[in-house]
């Protein structure tokens, strides 16, 4: 759950919705690897004709301008810069949105522990943007739980951009200014009968100059949020699952079964063959709807967190557990690790690029356990929670 809140990919990664495209599957096209700059967890992809069967061979290289930041004592009223527009604008009502969530969730997760408190850092960048950082550590309920904001201002290269629309110009102006700001964060409770919670919603620009060459102005909304139990309770998955389908009717009865499957196929871990959890909800890209209502969607999704979550860890909190369920939890716990640190294209940027580390890192929970060649017995509730990751539920 990194403030970080970009990626970079230097593999041929399909867009989930060409998940059927492939070099192999016509001999006219291809899928080429780029290495590029995209927005978390964007992929940028290219499909080229290929002609006389040769092969082509490109690399796109980038680099990511964004200045390092510096810790604040206070929070600003906006981390936007003057020349962003009016309080009506996307971006300031995107910014005010999720700080507002972050203000409302970790209140409800404040309540809910009971006498923990969230340790709060703001950070700022002399050209603009920032974020808030807030984590709650070793309190009566959670072992760890962050919730970070960030608005990011950076530079990308065109060629970066081109790669990622497919489009073939002859002029090359300069980098392409962006804008991003989201929320992120991780919620990992002590007892392994309440389960650990991840959202993430954010928002993406590219800023060129009106009708510059090659650059034209772009946006993008992502996000979503998912569930990782150690143990099933069917009720509250069930639970989970209907308050995101409750929440994705509202706007488009396509969007529960569509964002869940893409949920499904994000959070796989593939040298284990098994997804993180339970899933929940994941879309990134979303343009080719209304912008305005988009942007109420992702409010819709951000405010809805409490109301999936906070319910179920009332109903486990305070279970008795023993320290096989502990070990599990653990051993469930190393898994998240391995997700995080090998495949999540915000963490792995993050570390490749010198982020703020504390950000980047606030999504790993603070034990873990790796034993060799565990294997649940079959039948068991731990063999029941392992099965449901390797063969996605339809939890509604």
């Amino acid at each position: 759950m990194p403030t970080s809140i970009l990626s970079i990919s230097s593999t041929p990664v399909p867009h989930p919705s060409h998940a059927t495209t492939s070099s192999a599957s016509s001999p006219s096209s291809s899928i080429i690897g780029v290495q590029s700059l995209c927005f978390f967890p964007r992929n940028l992809y290219i499909k080229i004709p290929l002609s006389m069967n040769k092969r082509i061979s490109l690399t796109v290289r980038s680099v990511v301008a964004i200045e390092k930041e510096t810790p604040q004592n206070e929070r600003p009223d906006t981390f936007l810069r003057e020349s962003d527009g009016p309080s009506s604008s996307i971006r300031a009502r995107f910014e005010k949105m999720i700080r507002n969530a972050q203000d409302s969730i970790c209140a409800a997760v404040e309540a809910a522990d009971g006498g923990g408190k969230f340790k709060e850092d703001v950070w700022s960048r002399a050209g603009g943007g920032g974020g808030i950082s807030r984590v709650l550590q070793d309190g009566g309920v959670w072992e760890k739980a962050g919730v970070n904001v960030s608005v990011v201002y950076g530079m990308m290269p065109p060629e970066a951009y081109r790669a990622a629309k497919g489009e073939n110009f002859t002029e090359k102006p300069g980098p392409v200014p962006f804008f991003a700001a989201g929320i992120s964060s991780v919620l990992h409770p002590k007892n392994p009968f309440a389960p650990t919670l991840h959202f993430n919603y954010r928002y993406f620009e590219t800023d060129a100059p009106k009708d510059a060459p090659g650059a034209p102005r772009q946006w993008w909304f992502g996000g979503g949020t998912d569930l990782t139990p150690a143990y099933i309770f069917e009720e509250d998955v069930k639970h989970f699952h209907r308050v995101q389908k409750n929440t994705c009717d509202k706007f488009d009865p396509s969007f529960y079964p569509r964002f869940k499957k893409w949920c499904d196929d994000y959070f796989f871990i593939k040298h284990r063959g098994e997804r993180r959890g339970l899933g929940g909800i994941f879309f990134d890209d979303l343009n080719d709807y209304d912008q305005e209502m988009l942007l109420a969607f992702a409010s819709e999704c951000a405010n809805s967190v409490a109301a999936a979550y906070i319910p179920i860890i009332e109903r486990r909190k305070d279970m008795p557990f023993t320290d096989r369920h502990k070990e599990w939890q653990q051993l469930r716990r190393g898994r998240y690790v391995e997700f995080n640190l090998v495949y999540d294209r915000g963490t792995t940027f993050g570390l490749k690029t010198g982020g703020r580390i504390e950000s980047i890192l606030v999504s790993l929970p603070l034990t873990a356990r790796w034993e060799y060649d565990h294997q649940p017995e079959e039948g068991s509730e731990e063999w029941k929670l392992l099965d449901a990751c390797i063969n996605p539920k339809e939890w509604i």
